[in-house]
């Protein structure tokens, strides 16, 4: 639970002891195996989990292949958020990609913390604010960059990804083919 507990106070700033206490104390443990699907598509997305150790991925089945949309590690939230705050079935289906440990939280508690937390509304606010920064930054990598720009950069801020994590994962995540990201690879390891 430390590592919430540094997540929290890094990203909502200062909060007090006994909130914190509070958040905390919703979240639940789980050690999951390699390969143990978290959430499958069209289930109802009914937790938010924090990755304690491990990753994880968020992908889709399209024409018959996987489309990972996002890889996960310690220290970050995986959840089909869209799923989750509109009671929608998941579009999304969340495995572990390696054994891992994840803290979570259901719905039910997550709609308690607005009741126990004065400040929640806001904290969450910054935190769906944040999301969707992020999702934004990865449309417009996507939009402006070349693949092998793509690649670059992704591998300079996740060096390493590309030891614990299927490949052709990153290449789906990145917008290639397992060709293209193979051949990329190569070039720039020349």
């Amino acid at each position: 639970m430390t590592e919430l507990k540094h997540f929290i106070e890094g990203y909502f700033g200062v909060i007090n002891q006994a909130d914190q206490e509070h958040i905390i104390s919703f979240f639940e443990h789980k050690e999951l195996k390699k390969g143990s699907m978290v959430l499958h598509a069209d289930q109802q997305c009914n937790f938010l989990s924090f990755i304690q150790s491990g990753y994880f991925r968020m992908f889709a089945y399209s024409d018959g292949n996987e489309v990972t949309q996002w890889i996960g590690s310690k220290g970050y939230f995986v959840v089909d958020l869209a799923s989750f705050l509109t009671n929608n079935p998941a579009k999304w289906n969340i495995q572990a990609v390696t054994d891992g440990e994840l803290l979570s939280i259901s719905k039910e508690n997550y709609g308690k913390l607005t009741e126990i937390v004065p400040k929640w509304k806001d904290l969450e606010k910054i935190f769906l604010v944040n999301c969707f920064s992020a999702m934004e930054q990865r449309i417009f990598t996507h939009l402006s960059m070349t693949t092998e720009e793509r690649y670059l950069s992704f591998f300079e801020n996740n060096k390493e990804l590309f030891n614990q994590v299927p490949l052709q994962n990153i290449a789906s995540m990145l917008g290639m083919t397992p060709e293209t990201f193979s051949r990329i690879r190569k070039k720039l390891s020349k």
